[in-house]
């Protein structure tokens, strides 16, 4: 109960913006007042904006508890709602008619509009359907689809009724989408017959078929039609549409609370095993919705278009939860950036006058080569706010982004968050009115995110100009609570190596003037087109050849993809046909994984550097590979330090024979 500061918001504006479904604008001076605020009094500041930018059905007693064990905060405790009454029912008593979603299909030009309404409808019949099939609240559910209004249904469905949903990126394989249910003994998935993306057809179905022959836990299939082609039904598969046609239109919200779970979302771990991140259901809520308003600077009437699969965090945060808490109009992009030309985003930003447009920087430098006369095509008028997520943007496309798409007139926000972290944690906004943005860099904490960065011995590395390990000093309401199934897991990955701090996994420089800027990965996880996999889980897979003993997989610079994949690998004395081989494991790493992840380039080598314990040191193929040999810096714990000289003899004739 401390006094608050000068210029927080009055309980007349908190009332007005609860009214509105969504955070209310910043006061004047009020970036560094909330800052100030939210970093002294965390506990106080959160509870103090969940009560106005969410709809409760009890009221929390506690804003923050902290466990004994490291990671373990709880928020809003005693606190009840219902997720989708907060992004749905309360939107459609004020305004029905507003446009929730504008789903941009694959098809060129056929944007479908779904009021708040409409939305809610087909959500409370999917949810009764889904009750009608025995899944229950803590029920797991799989969801495998492409994106959609149905697509995004489903999540709200399966909150409705405080089932658990999982969603599987479409472009998994079987194997791997097996694996996600078999952890998260999901007892139903939701597909479609068919996905559309690029003018392709993908087996949606097919590939669910393949996955659950395998999952004992899986009682029913249901599949939706995105296509006309007829798909093989099983005895446990069930007609969608058919059934949400027979069901009520009404179906009262499961009162949930704060800390149960809300979903599940994989993601690679440095061991090999994805890992299932459980977030909750108020404070992973708030967290997206608060985000979402102030980073983007969103105005109740925008069009804000996050380019992102539903398959990812980013889908689940700024596609889905953050804009319909916040009673937005949202778009679904089901297509590619190339799709039927490199034209596809900006045809889209003039038709369906886009306000804010969140994409990836890897589609950028695709984009980027095929020149300004696509982009200059297409008036872009509308923009006011550009972002970019999933790796950080590279100097040239944040240039080409914001003078070229921007025209030099947008606010262009590179943000730095995890799939850990629920939403956005480092961004050039919220800040000052008129501040500074420096290009290529995420810049400044948001409201309650206390950055430190420490050094190799796990002191916290004080003043500016100075580079270390990202770890975030305090809790906030959107971080994961655990990996699922595995606590020890959780605090192992990220509240092990720096006690007391979470520890992000990144690497990050302050500037002088106190900025971050996030320099990449220090585990041996890559980031593929804005993708996270750890090595380890390609390694497995390759690992599956018979002829392959060993092998080794880093990330290396790659123009368009941000980082690629980069094996070596050590074949069997008597293989022949090596160029057969690399053929098999790339089909093994896409049948296993997903054609992302397959290496670019596999190199065949007689032996991996490895220390007289067996461990490769998989940091003397990254010099290898990025040209530092010069500088291979402490090669005395090799078994045999004449290795690198091997290693780099081959990789040279690779080169040339590759022309690399």
């Amino acid at each position: 109960n401390r006094p608050l500061p000068p210029g927080w918001v009055p309980l007349a504006a908190r009332r007005r913006c609860s009214d509105a479904g969504g955070p209310a604008a910043l006061p004047p001076g009020g970036y560094g007042v909330w800052q100030e605020r939210a970093a002294r009094d965390p506990a106080g500041f959160w509870a103090e904006v969940a009560r106005w930018a969410l709809r409760w059905d009890s009221p929390f007693h506690t804003a923050c508890q902290a466990g004994p064990a490291a990671g373990a905060a709880r928020w809003f405790l005693g606190g009840r709602l219902n997720v989708s009454v907060n992004c749905l029912d309360r939107h459609v008593e004020k305004s029905p008619n507003r446009v929730a979603l504008i789903w941009e299909r694959d098809e060129p030009g056929t944007a479908v509009h779904v009021t708040y309404r409409e939305l809610l409808d087909m959500t409370c019949r999917l949810a009764n359907t889904l009750k009608k099939y025995g899944i229950q609240k803590g029920d797991r559910v799989a969801i495998y689809m492409s994106v959609s209004p149905l697509s995004v249904a489903a999540m709200l469905a399966c909150a409705r009724i405080g089932a658990v949903h999982t969603v599987v990126f479409a472009g998994f394989s079987a194997e791997s989408l097996a694996g996600r249910i078999m952890d998260s003994g999901c007892k139903a998935v939701i597909t479609y017959n068919q996905g559309v993306r690029g003018g392709r057809i993908t087996e949606l179905k097919t590939t669910v078929d393949e996955a659950v022959k395998n999952c004992p836990s899986i009682k029913h299939v249901f599949v939706a039609q995105r296509t006309d082609n007829k798909v093989q039904m099983c005895d446990h598969d069930i007609p969608l549409e058919k059934e949400m046609a027979k069901a009520a239109s009404v179906c009262p919200p499961e009162i949930m609370d704060s800390e149960d779970m809300l979903f599940m979302l994989y993601t690679s771990g440095s061991t090999g095993k994805p890992k299932g991140i459980v977030h909750t259901q108020a404070g992973y809520l708030l967290y997206a919705a608060l985000t979402h308003k102030y980073v983007f600077d969103y105005q109740q009437g925008d069009v804000f278009g996050c380019v992102a699969d539903i398959g990812w965090i980013t889908g689940h945060s700024y596609v889905v939860y953050g804009p319909l808490c916040n009673g937005a109009t949202s778009v679904l992009f089901e297509s590619t950036p190339v799709y039927p030309d490199p034209g596809r985003y900006w045809e889209v930003v003039q038709r369906l006058k886009i306000n804010q447009f969140y994409g990836a920087p890897t589609a950028i430098r695709l984009l980027l080569n095929y020149g300004e006369e696509w982009v200059k095509k297409y008036d872009r008028s509308s923009l006011k706010t550009l972002g970019s997520v999933g790796e950080p943007i590279n100097n040239e496309a944040w240039q080409w982004f914001y003078h070229v798409v921007g025209e030099g007139r947008c606010t262009l926000v590179d943000t730095w968050w995890q799939t850990e972290t629920g939403g956005i944690c480092i961004a050039p906004r919220p800040s000052e009115e008129k501040a500074e943005i420096v290009p290529a860099m995420a810049m400044r904490p948001f409201f309650g995110i206390v950055p430190m960065l420490m050094d190799e011995n796990g002191k916290v590395v004080e003043g500016n100009d100075v580079s270390g390990a990202l770890c975030i000093a305090q809790p906030w309401p959107g971080m994961a609570r655990t990996i699922y199934g595995d606590q020890q897991r959780f605090v192992d990955a990220y509240f092990k190596a720096y006690p007391g701090y979470y520890f992000t996994g990144d690497g990050a420089y302050r500037t002088k003037k106190g900025y971050y800027q996030i320099t990449g990965r220090m585990d041996d996880v890559i980031n593929i087109s804005g993708h996270r996999l750890g090595t380890a889980e390609i390694e497995d897979a390759m690992a599956d050849h018979p002829e392959v003993p060993e092998t080794a997989v880093i990330g290396y610079p790659h123009k368009i993809k941000g980082e690629g994949a980069f094996a070596f690998i050590v074949l069997k004395e008597q293989t022949a046909h090596i160029d057969h081989v690399k053929e098999e494991l790339k089909t093994i790493v896409a049948s296993k994984i997903a054609k992302y992840a397959v290496p670019d380039h596999i190199l065949v080598v007689k032996r991996l550097p490895k220390t007289r314990s067996g461990k490769i040191m998989r940091r003397l193929l990254r010099k290898v590979v990025t040209e530092q040999s010069s500088n291979m810096g402490d090669v005395t714990t090799l078994d045999d330090p004449s290795v690198v000289k091997e290693i780099l003899d081959a990789y040279q004739k690779y080169k040339e024979k590759s022309s690399l």
